[in-house]
């Protein structure tokens, strides 16, 4: 924003930035309670990171897969699981390529979208008549990504981060590996010392009034605040809590009634010990972890991550984390545990962001575009890796050309 010549004004909600990307430490470790994964498939992030002279890394590399089976969860080797759960991911997005040639403009086929855009992912999988023995081994990403049932989540959605990988298993896996290896938040931090933006933390916003030559902005503790231009950079989930005069347009007031992010979201760090191999674990439709996977080791044992999404646990419990825990990986023993629920948290409403049938077809790119002298920052309405911290950066920089035309015409009125 100060680059395009603004003086930037940043009203943050909580008592510290970042949004659903939050770098914590646990067990004496950095660990990402939100938004992880970055891949060279991401073209922003990664030139983010070489600016910042940020290293990525790798966790523990996994020597055996828990999978589902009809007697329950089982070990496999990591050849089996990228084998056979491959080919059931390529057979899954099969014909990609044709409607997704250049996934980073997702619209570019829009009859083609269009047609598919109205399948849930449990549609396209009912397409495939799978064993059920089969469909266990992808149900679990595709009900998980979705929020816990595959009927929740878009085809197109998943198809689409599948077609930005490189349209191969290879890709798929790769881009699901890296992380920042000083934490998000450094990235954060980065980026936002070179704003020198006057932040206010603990400040949420509960209405935005567009008053033809200007923008009142007014907090929840009653502060008012003007300027020439407003980017409103929240989920679209949180949208509906926000008093905007005039009200939203069709596109976007649809939007934050369905909601983009996944409601059911909970990401849930363990610090075991009985692990003596890194693990990944792949739950099935209806098990209580979408995965763990095996992070890295500690002086007592080993770091996991866990997703969590429907049914829900109850992440306040240790019992009932331990009691999940106990049905893929018996072997592990609780020593404590950190988690984040992302459908409970009141400025998010949701976690990573997956669209729901129809969505992109009906959003793209309505949704993007400026509101008098409103515009829109937020990973849940970008082109490319829609739900990872590399569309966070696209919707950023588009939001922030549009604010500086937006203040641009008013200067030269």
């Amino acid at each position: 924003m100060r680059a395009k010549g603004l003086n930037p004004l940043l009203l943050e909600a909580r008592g510290r930035t970042g949004g659903r990307t939050w770098t914590d430490t646990f067990a004496g470790q950095p660990v990402e309670m939100g938004g992880q994964f970055v891949d060279e498939s991401q073209p922003l992030i990664t030139a983010e990171l070489r600016r910042c002279g940020i290293p990525t890394a790798t966790g523990l590399v996994p020597a055996k897969a828990i999978m589902p089976t009809p007697d329950g969860p089982a070990p496999f080797s990591i050849a089996e699981l990228q084998t056979r759960q491959g080919a059931l991911l390529e057979k899954l997005f099969e014909g990609s390529k044709t409607y997704f040639p250049e996934p980073n403009n997702p619209m570019l086929k829009r009859s083609l979208v269009s047609e598919l855009d109205g399948l849930s992912l449990r549609d396209r999988l009912n397409q495939l008549k799978l064993s059920a023995a089969d469909e266990s081994w992808i149900n679990g990403i595709t009900a998980g990504q979705s929020g816990g049932s595959s009927s929740y989540g878009a085809f197109t959605a998943l198809a689409q981060w599948w077609s930005l990988a490189g349209w191969n298993t290879d890709a798929w896996y790769r881009a699901q590996s890296k992380r920042v290896s000083t934490g998000m938040s450094s990235v954060i931090s980065a980026i936002l010392a070179d704003t020198k933006a006057d932040t206010r933390l603990n400040t949420p916003v509960t209405a935005i009034t567009d008053k033809g030559d200007s923008v009142e902005v007014v907090t929840a503790s009653g502060q008012k605040f003007t300027a020439r231009t407003v980017v409103v950079a929240v989920p679209v989930n949180v949208w509906k809590t926000i008093k905007f005069n005039p009200g939203l347009p069709s596109v976007h007031a649809t939007a934050t009634r369905q909601g983009v992010g996944v409601a059911n979201s909970r990401k849930l760090w363990l610090h075991v010990t009985g692990m003596t191999e890194a693990k990944v674990v792949n739950g099935a439709e209806g098990d209580p972890f979408m995965t763990v996977l095996s992070h890295s080791r500690t002086s007592t044992g080993q770091l996991l991550m866990a997703l969590n999404t429907k049914p829900a646990i109850d992440v306040t419990k240790r019992a009932a984390i331990e009691a999940a825990l106990r049905t893929v990986l018996p072997e592990a023993r609780l020593v404590d545990f950190r988690a984040q629920d992302w459908g409970a948290d009141s400025y998010s409403m949701g976690g990573w962001a997956l669209r729901r049938p129809g969505q992109m077809s009906a959003q793209l790119p309505a949704i993007q575009q400026p509101h008098g002298r409103m515009a829109f920052a937020t990973s849940d309405i970008a082109n490319g890796w829609v739900g990872f911290v590399e569309v966070a950066l696209e919707a950023g920089f588009r939001a922030a050309s549009q604010a500086a035309a937006i203040a641009g015409v008013k200067s030269a009125a």
